[in-house]
């Protein structure tokens, strides 16, 4: 008989915390990051702030703001466990209003940045590096006339 408990998708969880479930929905990288953004108001829960400590359940609706990007999620299922992308997109249902403004603010952010050049820095080539130092040189020998 094993110590450790057998852990299968059968196995269902009540309750959880809201930090523990958005770090299983793979919405931040680490517990605390999902703390930190709960605590500085970045998501919201039913429209209203919360502790990061709050229990997590199906059917609530989170907005969750990252950077330029704001997701209204529904909590479809509860796991604390951070599994592979493809399930952490089961435990929720981002809404069609959310999809739509996101798909429209990343095209405004396309065309705000079509128009702008493209600078590639990248090291002198050889052939570059020999008309720096012609150029030098010849700056050298008219500084000394």
């Amino acid at each position: 008989m094993s110590k450790h408990k057998n852990s299968s998708a059968a196995e269902k969880i009540d309750k959880i915390r809201l930090d523990k479930w958005l770090w299983a929905a793979r919405f931040y990288k680490t517990r605390a990051l999902a703390t930190e953004a709960i605590k500085g108001g970045k998501v919201h829960l039913n429209g209203q702030r919360f502790k990061p400590s709050h229990s997590a359940e199906i059917g609530q609706t989170i907005r969750i703001k990252k950077e330029s990007i704001e997701q209204t999620v529904v909590i479809q299922e509860l796991s604390g466990r951070r599994g592979p992308a493809v399930i952490a997109q089961t435990l929720y249902d981002e809404t069609q209003e959310s999809i739509d403004l996101r798909e429209k603010r990343t095209q405004e952010r396309k065309a705000l940045f079509a128009g702008m050049p493209q600078h590639t820095v990248r090291r002198p080539s050889k052939k570059d590096r020999r008309k720096i130092i012609q150029f030098k040189q010849q700056d050298n020998s008219s500084d000394s006339h």
